[in-house]
């Protein structure tokens, strides 16, 4: 989320509490190096693949300069992708840039409103319309990777668990999820408290969640 990152980290850990924020951000950790060792254990020839990332609106030197200070502050995934065209992937422009803007200026909005009247206006305001955001980038995405996906060409995409890709791809892409997108989003779910996950179910998911590939 680029600069507003530290903003949202300090919503989070304020709703979450210190204690479960950081066993959240364990979590993180320890996916993203399940990630990362797939990746770097995996019996393919990588140059040639094609990369598609979530929120990658440019390509060229300007989507290496992304990568570059996504790795300055501390992303993993910007790593990941790094190492991977180290290796000869190529990376695809994969979002329309103002689709993109629209939903970070929706978020930035509520992140930066200091009255509560209005913080709650535009939070509502955002829920409503986060589902058409995210339509609307799933079916560009989609079309990004049938037009630019050949036949027999290998491509990795990297894509929130939020997102919807998968059934809007052609029926002639076969899709190997690295980490279910289901037990992800359930994941999601249950550090929010947002349902009925009893502790051991949590524990199950977290372990889902750092588990190697």
């Amino acid at each position: 989320m680029g600069s507003l990152g530290d903003e949202l980290k300090r919503k989070t850990v304020s709703k979450l509490g210190e204690n479960k924020w950081q066993k959240h951000a364990d979590t993180v950790k320890g996916y993203w190096e399940a990630i990362e060792y797939y990746f770097e254990n995996i019996d393919i020839a990588i140059k040639g693949i094609k990369i598609y990332q979530d929120g990658m609106f440019v390509d060229g030197d300007y989507a290496m300069k992304i990568i570059d200070e996504g790795i300055k502050s501390g992303s993993k995934n910007s790593e990941i992708l790094s190492n991977l065209i180290g290796q000869g992937a190529i990376l695809i422009k994969t979002e329309d840039f103002k689709m993109v803007k629209d939903e970070y200026d929706g978020l930035q909005s509520i992140l930066k409103s200091k009255i509560n009247i209005k913080k709650l206006f535009l939070l509502l305001r955002y829920r409503i319309l986060k589902p058409i955001f995210l339509l609307r980038r799933d079916k560009f995405i989609a079309s990004r990777i049938a037009e630019t996906l050949g036949q027999k060409e290998t491509g990795i995409l990297f894509i929130g668990a939020y997102h919807n890709i998968m059934k809007r791809l052609p029926k002639d892409i076969t899709v190997i999820e690295v980490k279910e997108i289901a037990k992800i989003r359930k994941y999601h779910r249950a550090i929010q408290s947002f349902s009925k996950t009893t502790p051991h179910q949590l524990k199950q998911l977290t372990q889902y969640m750092i588990k190697r590939v």
